[in-house]
């Protein structure tokens, strides 16, 4: 949780003690601080080093035990290579992999941010902290007791010595901004289904106003009088009510036009009348990770004060196969006014985004639009769990989210969009069908969305390989990674804010 890990900053003469960690390069050279901490102990570090085969390569890790003549209970020295043209990934992966090597039993830690080469920058020790912060998240709140066996510790203290404190605790403020949105997309995507269904989860939407975002909550019945007959539909087999969450913050200039971002909500997805297999359905109280994101990343903006209006919209529902539901062959009627024909029920997510996206476009008149949908098992097929798919009518944002996602590590591949692909959604009843056939899943579903979103420079994320990604890494011990917040907050602040 977020108040379980505190990080702090202090000077590089502070006094050490407990588990100290240092940062060695190739050439195990130690740093000044570290080897005035050594200094009584000799040639321990060359000693340890070649008993242990460690070299110094990015991601090793020597752990000395107990030194003699040593203020500092354990040593963990961590290897970064020749410690040259470092990215600010990797800073931050660095600290990432620290957290995932300190002892469970460690509720205290000292790291040293600087390399044989000379200190660390604040906004590389900012960098680190955000990599602990990332890394130490756990969502183990249901559990009424903790076994032995469990990963990780409760508390932690980790202070991280820096030769400029007030330069890296202004830097990390950002950071630990967008670090928080990160976790509220984790705990959102983490709870469990009959905690966290549609108004609920409106209902957390709403605590950003503590933040000053203006949150406007919408429910069945206003949602009809709009028209969205496409969210509703999915919507309709649940005792539960549906909702749309708009959340506006303004930061930028009055009057300018706002980027838009946009969540798909499926908070349990049971495919509905078209059921899904029983195996693995516990997962589907993740298929709101997109919407999980763009709260997560609306918390970073405001928590930081972006310079600039943005707008999130999230379409929250729940796809039951109650005798209500909708069915295979039924015509629905879209707020745009385009006719839909349901092919299958369990391609639901693109009904939801359909009416949000033409509600965002049509009155809020954005400059562009990104929306996230952990929307077809077929892009984990061409993509696996390391991109997410982007579909773009526009270039320019496509571009940004490259660059967006290379430079935090949410990445994503660009697929395309044709006409030779749109006709496969024609169909003989309605204006369109909710699938395409078994062929380019991914691709179809993007080209449904497109056709409410008009001229708007706009981009679809298909997150369903990485908002429910189980593969553990550096910056991730728990499922469901919070994956879109980062890459988010960076497409607005190096895309859009002034």
């Amino acid at each position: 949780m977020p108040d379980s890990l505190k990080i702090q900053f202090a000077s590089l003469s502070a006094e050490t003690e407990g588990v100290v960690v240092a940062l060695v390069g190739s050439d195990l050279a130690v740093p000044p601080r570290a080897a005035r901490l050594l200094d009584k102990a000799g040639d321990l570090v060359e000693r340890a080093a070649k008993a242990d085969g460690f070299k110094g390569k990015p991601a090793s890790f020597l752990d000395i035990l107990a030194p003699e003549k040593v203020a500092a209970t354990r040593l963990l020295f961590a290897g970064i290579g020749k410690g040259d043209g470092w990215s600010e990934l990797d800073v931050v992966k660095l600290g990432g992999a620290i957290c995932g090597r300190l002892p469970d039993a460690a509720t205290e830690a000292t790291i040293m941010a600087e390399t044989a080469a000379g200190p660390l920058s604040a906004d590389q020790a900012a960098d680190l902290a955000l990599g602990l912060r990332l890394r130490f998240y756990a969502f183990d709140r249901y559990k009424t007791k903790k076994k032995d066996s469990d990963e990780g510790v409760r508390k932690r203290t980790v202070t991280i010595l820096v030769s400029d404190e007030k330069g890296a605790r202004k830097a990390f403020k950002a950071r630990e901004a967008i670090a928080d949105g990160v976790d509220l997309a984790r705990d959102l995507v983490n709870e469990p289904p009959n905690v966290l269904f549609p108004t609920a989860f409106a209902k957390r939407a709403g605590e950003l106003e503590k933040l000053g975002v203006e949150v406007e909550i919408l429910g069945d019945k206003e949602l009809k009088k709009l028209g969205m007959g496409a969210l509703l539909a999915v919507g309709q087999g649940s005792a539960r009510e549906s909702h749309v969450v708009i959340m506006r913050w303004e930061g930028g200039k009055d009057g300018e036009a706002p980027v838009c971002l946009v969540g798909k909500g499926v908070c349990f997805d049971t495919g509905g009348i078209s059921l899904k297999p029983g195996e693995g359905m516990q997962d589907m109280k993740g298929d709101m990770g997109g919407a999980a994101a763009v709260v997560g990343a609306m918390h970073a903006l405001a928590a930081r004060k972006a310079r600039v209006n943005v707008v999130g919209l999230i379409g929250l529902v729940e796809n039951m196969p109650d005798g209500n539901a909708y069915r295979p062959g039924d015509i629905l009627t879209s707020m745009s006014g385009q006719t839909i024909e349901m092919i299958n029920t369990d391609a639901e997510g693109r009904l939801v985004l359909a009416d949000v996206l033409w509600y965002a476009k049509d009155r809020f008149k954005p400059k562009a639009m990104v929306n996230l949908a952990t929307l077809t098992g077929a892009i984990m097929v061409a993509l696996g769990q390391e991109h997410a798919g982007l579909f773009a009518n526009d270039d320019d944002l496509a571009g940004k989210l490259s660059a967006a996602g290379l430079a935090t590590g949410e990445k994503v591949w660009r697929m395309p969009l044709t006409a030779e692909y749109d006709k496969l959604i024609d169909s003989q009843f309605a204006d369109m069908k909710n699938t395409g056939g078994r062929h380019g899943g991914a691709i179809t579903a993007a080209q449904f969305l497109q056709r409410f979103v008009g001229d708007t420079p706009w981009a679809h994320l298909d997150v369903a390989g990485t908002a429910m990604n189980s593969i553990k890494g550096d910056l991730n011990r728990s499922w469901g990674g919070g994956w879109g917040v980062r890459l988010l907050d960076r497409l607005v602040a190096d895309g859009y804010e002034r």
